[in-house]
Formats: structure tokens, C-alpha cells, sequence
């Protein structure tokens, strides 16, 4: 069952895992819609996510686009870092490949889209992440297209919001791509 809006994030995340682990992997359609709709908006350096354990998976996208990468800094304080989708060659402390300290970086206003996982969305597209707020601090002036990419099973009417939280314009599911009421053209 579904926490109600009001309950505290971690059991939001809790549910979302729990639910996540029994669906089907969605990642061959939502590639497939993502593909469509990056190409529809004239992307070329798109910012993804290398998948954990349960999320879509977008490595196919790497064959048509310039895929970038992140990597987790936690020094002086939480950020990421941006670098090519080929340098990710060792494991982080989540789990998925990250490129090595010195990959080269690139900066965000290079990039033209952002794919960005989460364990569930809303349909305003607020995030319920892990917990770490790196997303949230990365977007803030970013000027491109935000996709949160999540099944659709994930997908709620609502999820708690905290003021530092930064809602993505489009949502990317095995149903196809649509928009939250913030997208951009």
C-alpha cells in the first residue's frame, strides 16, 4: 500500500523499493520513447545516469547521442561532476560505474538534456531520490530539458516536497514520454 502524502520520505522510499523489485525491467521501451523524444528536441549531449540495481537502464542510448556521466564528489562539500559516458570505468560507493577522479570534466551548460533515475516520481515531477540531494544541487539554472526516467508503476499522484527540491519538466516511462506542467519547449 501507498504511504500517504504526509508520510516521512523514508518510508515513501521504503514502498518504492519494495514495489521496484517486483516489476519487470522497463528499460528496451523507456530507451525506446527516450530515443524518439531526444531526437523530436534536437539533443545531442545528454546527461544519464549509470543504472543501479532495479533502474532503467540507458546505456543504449550511447549509440546515437553524446552520453555524459557523474561522478559523486563528497569534498569540501556534496556535488557532482560531469564527465564522458566512456570514462565511467570504476565501481562507486552506490554501486553503478563512475569515471575515475581524474576523468576530464564538462561543464552543465554543454549539456542538453538531463536523464535523471529516481525510485519514484509525481506527476509534478518531483523526485523522491536516496536521499543525498546531488541532483538537487546540480539543477538549479540549469537551462535544458529535465526527463526523470522511472516506471510507471512509480509514478504517483503526489510525493512530499522539500523547498530545495527540483522538479523535472518531462517523465520518461515504458508508456512514453510526457509532460509535468514545467516543460520546456
Amino acid at each position: 500500500m501507498r504511504p500517504l502524502l504526509d508520510a516521512p520520505k523514508p518510508e515513501w522510499r521504503r514502498w518504492a523499493r519494495e514495489v521496484r523489485a517486483g516489476l519487470p525491467d522497463p528499460s528496451e521501451a523507456i530507451t525506446a520513447h527516450l530515443r524518439a523524444f531526444l531526437r523530436s528536441h534536437g539533443a545531442r549531449r545528454v546527461l544519464a545516469y549509470r543504472a543501479l540495481a532495479g533502474e532503467p537502464d540507458l546505456c543504449a542510448l550511447a549509440d546515437e547521442f553524446e552520453l555524459l556521466t557523474t561522478r559523486a564528489r563528497f569534498r569540501p562539500q556534496p556535488h557532482l561532476t560531469l564527465h564522458p559516458w566512456h570514462t565511467a570505468t570504476e565501481p562507486s560507493r552506490f554501486g553503478a560505474l563512475q569515471p575515475p577522479a581524474d576523468a576530464p570534466q564538462v561543464p552543465l551548460d554543454t549539456v542538453d538534456a538531463a536523464l535523471l533515475p529516481a525510485l519514484a516520481y509525481d506527476r509534478a515531477g518531483v523526485r523522491l531520490g536516496y536521499g543525498g540531494g546531488f541532483y538537487d544541487r546540480l539543477l538549479p539554472g540549469f537551462a535544458g530539458l529535465t526527463v526523470g526516467v522511472i516506471p510507471a508503476a512509480l509514478l504517483v499522484p503526489a510525493l512530499p516536497r522539500d523547498p530545495h527540491d527540483c522538479p523535472v519538466a518531462w517523465l520518461a516511462t515504458e508508456d512514453g514520454v510526457q509532460a509535468t506542467g514545467r516543460s520546456e519547449a
